[in-house]
C-alpha cells in the first residue's frame, strides 16, 4: 500500500517458524495475528524474509470528524458560557451602579467592598462558625489562618487598586492592561496547580484578546478614552499590580473549590476581607462618607452594588468548579461590553459596529478554550490503588510508546506456561520504523 499522507507504522517481522501458525485454530487467542501470517505465507514468501505492513490514517479527517458541533457545544459547554455571561452582567451591574454613584459625587470604593465583604461574612463566615469538626471556622483558622489572611488582603487591595488607577489613567489603559490578568494567571496555574495546556488554548487567549482590541479601537472611534492622565505611568502600573493580585486570588479560589470547599473560601474571604475593607475604610473614606448626601435613590444605589458583589462572589467558585479560574477570566472580558450596551441607552454612549465583532470573537475564544480540557499530569508514583487512571496518562503512553504482546508461534506448543511472545513497539512520529523483538514472558 502506498501513500504520501498520514501516520506510517513499519514493523519488520522476522519470522522464525511457520509450520505450527498453518494449524492455529480460531479459538486460539492469537488468531489475528496467526492469520496475517497465514496470508503472507500464503503469498510465496520464504521463512526469515522480513515481512513489511504499512498502515495509513487521515489525522484531518478524524480531527474533524471527532470534533462535531454537536460534540463541542455540549450541555456543559453551554451552562458554562450562560453562567460566564451571568458574571459579566453582575460586573456590568455594578459598574452601572458606579456610574451613577460618580453623577451623584460619590466616590468610596472601600465602602462599597466593605459592603460586599459583610455579606459574606454574614453569610458564610457565620456559616463555618456552626459547623463541626475539621470544617469548624476555629479548626480551619488554627491550621491555615495566615493563608487565608494573605487571600483577604490580596483580594481587597486587587479591588481597590484597580479603582485607584482611574485618577491617574485612562480607560483605555485599563481595559488593555487588565487582561494582563489571563497570562498572569496562566503562569500561577502552570506552577502551583500544575495546569498544562495545550497550543488551542494559547490560541483560544489570543483570539480574546484580538476581540478586547477590538472593543477598545471601538472605544477611540467612538471618543470614549476617559480617565485621568495625571499620572500615566503609576496608573498603569496600579492595573498591573491589580491584575496580579486578581490573578493569584483566583489560583488560590480554584485549588480551595476543588479541593477544599467554596463555603470554606467564601467564609475565609468574608471575614478577612471585611478586617482588612474595615480598616482602610476608617482610615482612607471617613471623610468622603462624611459628605455623602444620603437619601433613597443613593441607598438604592449602594444595595444594588452590594448585591451584585455579593452574587458574583457567590456564583463564581460554581462556575471556577465547572471549568478553571482563566477560562472565567476569559468570560469576564466581555463584561466592558455588557456595561456599553447599557451606556448605550443609560448614557447616551455612541454605538460602534465593533462591538458587537468584539463580543462574537471573545465568546468564539472562550468557547474554543474550553472545548479541549485542559491536562493535569499524574504524580511520578502513579495514581493510588482504587484510584482511575488519569487521561493524561493514555496520552503518555502513546507520546512515549506502547507495547502490544502477540502470542509467539510456541504458545500452543508449550501449554501457555512460559510462553514466549512477541512485543510490537510504536511510536506516534511520522514514518516511525520499529522493530519487534522476541522476549520471554516471565
Amino acid at each position: 500500500m502506498e501513500g504520501n499522507e498520514g501516520w506510517r507504522y513499519k514493523a519488520h517481522i522476522d519470522i522464525v517458524s511457520e509450520s505450527n501458525s498453518m494449524n492455529r485454530s480460531s479459538n486460539d487467542s492469537g488468531i489475528s495475528c496467526c492469520n496475517s501470517r497465514t496470508r503472507l505465507l500464503q503469498n510465496g514468501m520464504e521463512s526469515g524474509e522480513p515481512m513489511e505492513s504499512e498502515a495509513y490514517h487521515r489525522p484531518w479527517r478524524s480531527f474533524f470528524s471527532s470534533y462535531r458541533l454537536r460534540d463541542v457545544f455540549t450541555w456543559h459547554l453551554l451552562k458554562v458560557i450562560a453562567m460566564g455571561q451571568a458574571l459579566s452582567m453582575l460586573i456590568c451591574g455594578t459598574a452601572v451602579t458606579c456610574q451613577y454613584l460618580a453623577y451623584r459625587e460619590v466616590n468610596t470604593p472601600m465602602l462599597q467592598s466593605f459592603l460586599n465583604y459583610a455579606l459574606l461574612f454574614l453569610t458564610y463566615t457565620i456559616t463555618l462558625a456552626f459547623r463541626k469538626g475539621d470544617e469548624n471556622i476555629l479548626q480551619i483558622l488554627k491550621a491555615k489562618w495566615w493563608k487565608y489572611l494573605f487571600l483577604g488582603l490580596a483580594d481587597v487591595e486587587a479591588n481597590y487598586t484597580v479603582v485607584m488607577a482611574y485618577q491617574f489613567t485612562t480607560l483605555t489603559s485599563i481595559q488593555l492592561l487588565d487582561c494582563f490578568v489571563i497570562p498572569v494567571l496562566m503562569v500561577l496555574s502552570w506552577i502551583f496547580l500544575k495546569t498544562r495546556y495545550k497550543v488551542v488554548h494559547y490560541v483560544a487567549v489570543g483570539v480574546c484578546l484580538l476581540g478586547v482590541g477590538a472593543m477598545v479601537g471601538a472605544d477611540l472611534l467612538s471618543g470614549r478614552d476617559q480617565g485621568s492622565t495625571r499620572s500615566v505611568l503609576l496608573g498603569d502600573g496600579l492595573v498591573l499590580l491589580s491584575a496580579a493580585l486578581y490573578a493569584l486570588s483566583n489560583v488560590c479560589q480554584e485549588y480551595t473549590v476543588k479541593n477544599l470547599s467554596s463555603i470554606e473560601f467564601l467564609g475565609m474571604v468574608g471575614l478577612f476581607g471585611t478586617l482588612f475593607s474595615g480598616i482602610q475604610l476608617a482610615v482612607l473614606e471617613h471623610k468622603a462618607i462624611a459628605m455623602i448626601k444620603w437619601d433613597w435613590a443613593v441607598v438604592l444605589l449602594f444595595t444594588v452594588y452590594g448585591l451584585c458583589m455579593f452574587a458574583l462572589y457567590s456564583l463564581m467558585p460554581m462556575v471556577i468548579k465547572l471549568t478553571s479560574a482563566t477560562a472565567v477570566n476569559l468570560s469576564l472580558l466581555t463584561a466592558d461590553l455588557f456595561s456599553l450596551f447599557c451606556g448605550i441607552y443609560l448614557f447616551h454612549y455612541s454605538f460602534s459596529g465593533l462591538y458587537i465583532v468584539s463580543f462574537v470573537v471573545i465568546t468564539a475564544g472562550f468557547v474554543i478554550f474550553n472545548a479541549v480540557p485542559t491536562l493535569t499530569p499524574v504524580p511520578a508514583s502513579g495514581p493510588s490503588e482504587g484510584e482511575p487512571e488519569s487521561p493524561s496518562v493514555e496520552e503518555d503512553a502513546v507520546s512515549h510508546g506502547a507495547k502490544l504482546d502477540v502470542p509467539s508461534e510456541n504458545d500452543e506448543q508449550e501449554g501457555g506456561s512460559g510462553s514466549k511472545c512477541t512485543e510490537m513497539q510504536w511510536s506516534q512520529s511520522e514514518q516511525t520504523v520499529c522493530t519487534i523483538e522476541k522476549s520471554t514472558r516471565m
